[in-house]
């Protein structure tokens, strides 16, 4: 059975990437360290790399999302130190307001892309992100604006993060189908129009990867970003006697 069948046609290059990625390993007998993978992409160099080589996920901090991988030779001992990531932190000043958008837009706005940065935790009082180690330095320098407010960013220790701000609320839906329009529009209480007229907008995201296709097929282990409701993940499915799907979901705000 080949490989690819277990996965979304779609997912077939990265897939490719990451058998470039075990053969270089195998080839050199040195580590190689990836940028930040999102968690679909951790499940599918999971399956692919298997147990024949040796790897781990770090992200920082206990309960990242945003992970780097390391690939290694039976010999390594990876450390954290390894995976080269950075803690950046800076205060948010009173009667400042500043949300995650706004220090993802800010960052990808200096022209860095999203695979350098890791998770992102917003709080109060203060704004903390994970980052390519290279960029560090960077990052202290130039990012002096989120938003209309003035920054002063630091590296702090990893031993300084933040636990992640995430909680899940479940409940259970009735869908006509698994097209992601239906999903959608179980999930959020909105007719079937308006959130089709969302996803071609390109408001909604599967597994962290835009889509504009309503009719896109969903399985169990799916998350759903809508921009404005949050994520929503797919975390049981059932035919009901009216061959319809009855849903547990998780709501993240």
């Amino acid at each position: 059975m080949s490989l690819y069948q277990h996965f979304r046609p779609e997912e077939k290059v990265f897939i490719d990437q990451v058998l470039d990625w075990k053969m270089a390993v195998e080839d050199s007998y040195a580590p190689k360290l990836t940028d930040f993978l999102d968690p679909r992409e951790q499940h599918i160099l999971s399956a692919v790399l298997g147990k024949g080589i040796g790897w781990e996920l770090f992200g920082g901090g206990p309960g990242n999302e945003r992970k780097r991988a390391l690939i290694f030779p039976e010999y390594f001992v990876p450390e954290p130190e390894d995976f080269q990531i950075a803690l950046l932190e800076f205060a948010v000043p009173k009667f400042s307001s500043l949300t995650h958008r706004d220090v993802l837009g800010a960052i990808m706005g200096s022209g860095v892309k999203r695979s350098k940065i890791g998770d992102i935790i917003v709080a109060a009082d203060r704004v903390q992100f994970f980052a390519a180690k290279e960029l560090a330095s960077y990052f202290t320098f130039h990012l002096d604006k989120v938003g209309n407010t003035g920054v002063n960013v630091a590296e702090i220790p990893l031993e300084k993060a933040m636990p992640p701000r995430e909680t899940w609320k479940e409940s259970s839906v009735v869908s006509s189908s698994l097209r992601l329009d239906a999903v959608l529009s179980a999930s959020v209480n909105l007719a079937r129009q308006k959130v089709q007229q969302m996803i071609r907008q390109g408001l909604v995201k599967v597994n962290w990867k835009q889509t504009e296709d309503c009719d896109y097929p969903l399985r169990e282990g799916d998350v759903i970003s809508v921009r404005g409701f949050g994520r929503i993940k797919i975390l049981g499915s059932a035919k009901t006697k009216k061959e319809k799907w009855r849903l547990l979901i998780g709501k993240q705000k």
